[in-house]
């Protein structure tokens, strides 16, 4: 029998390039976050026979829900926490429960926002977790809500994702450095930036082991997926605007006019984890993936941005 894919939140970073990955392992469905309207899923719809969730899932009879929504406005969500929380908290429990319900497993994604970021090592997947938000509060409820309802899952951390598509932190350097002669950029905050690529080929490479085994292969549950290395948001900067001078870009910006600045230089309205290194020794052990340094998805996605794909 055709392995059936549902994917949830096909038109963000990463559930754009899950549509081209996870298309090898079956039939794939696809529904936007928009189409489904999961912001108002939790008001009064709680019940799955009610709920648009399920009626979905119902009717699909997917062996496999991919979760790729998400509230991802980090600052707007220290004001819009109730549409954070039906996004992020509500929406994925009854996803997971549906997926439960017709004997799918169920791939959901979550962030290094779980994390106070203190830590002054990576981050493994049984450290305390201690938000500083209400993006990082809301994102660690929802882990627990899937789990909680489906036991065949599988909720992939990740951190600082970027992509060719849709908007994101190289995108807009990218813009400013050919716009401005000065940039100044946070170089107190440390992470690996990882590709929407990296993340939904992994994906597709894990579900080729997992689909079909039961809820007591030790295998399921929760592991970090980011890109090998680690970096600060102004090196991060620097070497993308390097690379896009190299290849032909008008850059307008010089290498010495990127300053560096501390986080209390650049007030936002949500506190960001200081550490967002994740150790991803238990994912590489676990299903054999490899995860390259971080500076081969910034190339990849420079020269698709120059061929224009």
């Amino acid at each position: 029998m055709k392995t059936k894919i549902l994917l949830i939140g096909g038109n963000g970073q990463v559930g754009h390039a899950l549509k081209s990955s996870l298309q090898e392992l079956g039939e794939l469905v696809v529904c936007t976050r928009a189409e489904l309207d999961l912001g108002v899923v939790g008001r009064g719809a709680d019940h799955l026979a009610h709920c648009p969730i399920s009626a979905l899932v119902s009717s699909v009879k997917p062996n496999i829900v991919v979760n790729a929504a998400a509230y991802t406005a980090v600052d707007r969500a220290e004001t819009e926490t109730e549409l954070a929380n039906s996004i992020n908290v509500v929406a994925p429990g009854l996803l997971a429960r549906a997926a439960h319900t017709v004997g799918a497993c169920m791939v959901h994604y979550s962030t290094d926002y779980v994390y106070a970021g203190i830590k002054k090592t990576p981050h493994v997947e049984t450290d305390e977790t201690q938000p500083l938000s209400v993006y990082g509060r809301t994102k660690l409820e929802g882990e627990r809500a899937v789990a909680e309802a489906c036991p065949r899952h599988l909720i992939f951390r990740t951190s600082w994702v970027f992509g060719a598509h849709g908007g994101n932190f190289l995108k807009t350097m990218l813009k400013l450095a050919q716009e401005r002669d000065e940039l100044r950029v946070v170089s107190d905050q440390v992470g690996a930036p990882t590709t929407a690529a990296l993340i939904a080929e992994t994906t597709t490479q894990i579900l080729g082991q997992m689909t079909g085994q039961p809820a007591d292969d030790p295998r399921w549950g929760v592991y970090h997926l980011t890109a090998g290395g680690e970096t600060n948001w102004h090196a991060y900067a620097s070497y993308v605007i390097a690379r896009a001078r190299d290849a032909g870009w008008p850059i307008k910006v010089a290498d010495h006019a990127i300053s560096a600045i501390r986080t209390k230089d650049f007030p936002v309205a949500a506190t960001r984890p200081m550490n967002s290194c994740l150790d991803t020794s238990k994912i590489r052990q676990a299903f054999g993936v490899s995860l390259p340094d971080w500076r081969v998805g910034v190339d990849e996605v420079l020269i698709s941005l120059k061929q224009g794909r």
